[in-house]
């Protein structure tokens, strides 16, 4: 349980608010997976209507990501940035989100203009509040418009009402106002677990890669913990929008909320899955006790783990911050899943921690966390390989809703500017920003929060930096945009992708940005080599991020796909697809829906709604080749010490692979051939993937494709037909 200096008076909250608007709705079962009617609010106007959704919209748009897609691109136009008021943050569920029989099922999804990278935005994030919103009688949320003062959205789905209220007295920030809200809004203790708040704090506030808090209420640890969809500063567009907080109530959930058509083939599916992940776990992943936090030591033997701003992918100090540290730290012993009957139980909490910097000071809290992209984050890549700073920053991230990954990345970038001279103490204000110093770092951070000093100009982001950096201190801009780690203005996650050129499209031909969640396949192509051929890498660019797509569509986790697998998957035809598990979604997408899919149409869903985005990219000025763009360090060796510290495996690359005679050769010419050939693979990817994914060379997709694919649109049409003329 959270233990704080300065409590809070529930009462004098609640007594503050003013009521704005309210909307009374009537609650209706579910029909198979489905609400049918979305929700509209619009906080600068103070409005709230329903819309309904058709058939149509749900055979081309499915559900989730798929719906939020659709209201955004009725909701916004090509003239459309960040901070126009038409600009929305629209969230959901999906027709599969809340089941409680199988693991992973309380995902949501939100979407959104991105201040980081102008174009739309994905993100996947756990907790209790998409599957309320769609049992409270909602497929999806579109949030529109900018309130004049600080406002709560209030959705009480037990009673049929939503409020807006004007809220000058809850914190801001996120593990305070989480708790704060289910102290305001439940009848008694055991009524907080019925909660579920989306929040972001003051540092979302003076940094463009803020990011949402979603709550769950912890009855076992008696405290509301969090999880984020952290990438591309939705959290920044929240409280652009002077919301502070979107609270779902609901009690009713029960084993059948969703109304699915075979509730007995479900439970079947989830009951050989849940004997599966019980046998299986502790010899693979162990994720019920280390989370995703177990790839720090493998990423470390395999040379990808992200040091000193990618530059390296190992340190012999990562032992600090492995697995076997987050074991001994994290809470072992309490169930630790974020959503109703899931058994992988990742959600992993640091419990007991004493704060030592910043306003909570000596407060005792509970911290989620760190998983791997965080430890990664703010351990190697900033090089400081201190657990307790990891945990400090994560717990100061969260709370002020910003985004780990791009804080880390984007520190890292800011710590090689540092050392190489391009800043320095007096345009820091007076911070050593070396690799390695955690007290500056968090010095940094705090100062973001507050919006003040040199830590708030880092909050403008990886793109906007490198252009100010070359502008007002005269750093050369080639070499920034090589060791710049953002691609289409969104941060790198964190790994290392140099070996990997599969791994490297992945993160550059992502739509949203340099995240990981579309495609992770540095395994099957650097590790197992089972992907050599441009032609492979292709298809496994294309493949992997359609049915990665459709988590998103149906409001599940991808953990439980392929962090845990059966235990004769490897003796499968597909291993890498873990093919017994994607016919477990199939049935359990048939027994909801009542329809019946393969997993052919299952891509087919996804190739709809990935194809949709592709040009919805276009249609706000991106999403050309352009824009696929990556910083060579992604690629390859930027520096003369980033190529002699894997000298012979360079060399050997450059002998065997492209018959360059090396003899008599300078480093520096050795590194500037390689650079040239590896630059070269990249662009022969990007054709091919675009062959594979039926776009044209300049990676926009054909009118045949989005024919073929029943997405030709009239919208859609009139944004290809500025291509296609």
């Amino acid at each position: 349980m959270n233990i704080y200096k300065n409590p809070y008076n529930p009462e004098k909250i609640k007594e503050a608010h003013k009521l704005l608007t309210e909307f009374k709705y009537d609650i209706k079962p579910l029909v198979k997976g489905y609400s049918n009617q979305t929700l509209y609010i619009n906080v600068g106007e103070n409005k709230i209507e329903s819309k309904l959704v058709s058939q149509e919209m749900k055979d081309k748009f499915t559900g989730g990501r798929g719906f939020n897609l659709k209201l955004l691109w009725d909701a916004v136009n090509e003239k459309t940035k960040w901070d126009s008021p038409e600009n929305e943050i629209v969230i959901a569920a999906g027709p599969i989100g809340g089941i409680t029989q199988y693991p992973g099922t309380g995902k949501s999804i939100v979407c959104g203009i991105s201040p980081l990278t102008g174009a739309p935005v994905d993100s996947n994030v756990g907790g209790y509040f998409g599957p309320y919103l769609k049992f409270s009688g909602w497929d999806a949320i579109e949030l529109q418009g900018i309130a004049d003062k600080d406002v709560i959205v209030y959705i009480n789905g037990d009673a049929g009402v939503i409020q807006i209220f004007e809220a000058p007295e809850e914190d801001t920030n996120s593990h305070l106002i989480a708790e704060q809200m289910c102290d305001i809004f439940a009848e008694n203790e055991m009524d907080m677990k019925s909660i579920a708040t989306v929040s972001a704090g003051k540092g979302a506030e003076h940094s463009f890669f803020g990011c949402l808090n979603f709550s769950f209420y912890d009855r076992r640890r008696k405290v509301a913990r969090l999880k984020q969809a952290g990438r591309g500063g939705l959290g920044t567009l929240f409280r652009h929008k002077k919301i502070k907080a979107v609270v779902c109530k609901f009690s009713g959930l029960n084993a059948n909320s969703n109304e699915v058509d075979d509730l007995n083939k479900i439970k079947e599916v989830g009951a050989k899955y849940h004997r599966e992940l019980f046998k299986e776990d502790d010899k693979q992943c162990d994720m019920r006790h280390v989370g995703t936090a177990h790839l720090v030591e493998i990423m470390n033997d395999y040379d990808l783990l992200p040091t000193h701003n990618y530059k390296f992918g190992a340190d012999p100090r990562t032992p600090k911050i492995s697995s076997v540290v987050w074991r001994e730290m994290f809470t072992q012993g309490i169930p630790d899943g974020c959503w109703y009957g899931c058994t992988m139980q990742c959600a992993k909490c640091v419990d007991g921690y004493i704060l030592q910097t910043g306003p909570y000071k000596g407060d005792t809290v509970s911290i989620d966390g760190p998983e791997y992209e965080t430890a990664a984050a703010f351990g190697a890549n900033m090089g400081i390989f201190d657990p307790h700073f990891v945990v400090e920053a994560n717990f100061y991230c969260d709370t002020y809703g910003i985004d780990t990954i791009s804080f880390g990345t984007g520190m890292a970038f800011v710590m090689e500017c540092y050392e190489n001279g391009i800043i320095n103490k007096e345009i820091t204000g007076g911070y050593d920003l070396s690799f390695g110093n955690g007290e500056e770092a968090l010095h940094m951070l705090h100062q973001m929060a507050r919006g003040e000093g040199f830590g708030k100009t880092i909050g403008l982001g990886i793109r906007r930096l490198k252009k100010l950096f070359a502008e007002e201190y005269g750093a050369d801009p080639k070499f920034l945009q090589d060791i710049g780690m953002e691609c289409k203005g969104m941060e790198y996650s964190e790994y290392m992708t140099k070996e990997s050129l599969a791994m490297q499209g992945g993160y550059g031909l992502a739509l949203k940005g340099a995240q990981h969640d579309e495609a992770w396949l540095i395994f099957m192509d650097m590790v197992n080599n089972q992907i050599p051929t441009f032609e492979n890498k292709a298809e496994a660019l294309h493949y992997f991020p359609m049915f990665r797509t459709w988590f998103g569509l149906q409001g599940l986790c991808k953990l439980p796909w392929n962090d845990v697998e059966p235990a004769d998957n490897a003796e499968t035809d597909e291993p890498a697809k873990v093919p017994g598990h994607v016919q477990n979604y199939v049935d359990i997408f048939n027994s909801i829906t009542g329809r019946n899919i393969d997993k052919q149409e299952l891509i087919l869903q996804s190739e709809r709604v990935y194809n949709f985005q592709r040009v919805f990219n276009l249609r706000m000025g991106f999403g050309t080749r352009e824009h696929d763009r990556i910083p060579y360090r992604s690629a390859g060796p930027v520096t003369i010490e980033e190529y002699e510290s894997r000298a012979e495996r360079y060399d050997k690359q450059l002998v065997e692979k492209w018959s360059y005679d090396i003899t008599g050769k300078t480093t520096e010419e050795k590194r500037d051939y390689l650079r040239k050939m590896r630059e070269a693979d990249y662009q022969k990817l990007c054709d091919a993937v675009y062959e594979r994914r039926g776009w044209d060379n300049n990676g926009v997709p054909t009118i045949e494709k989005m024919k073929a694919l029943k997405m030709d649109l009239p919208g859609v049409l009139e944004v290809l037909n500025k291509y296609y003329k």
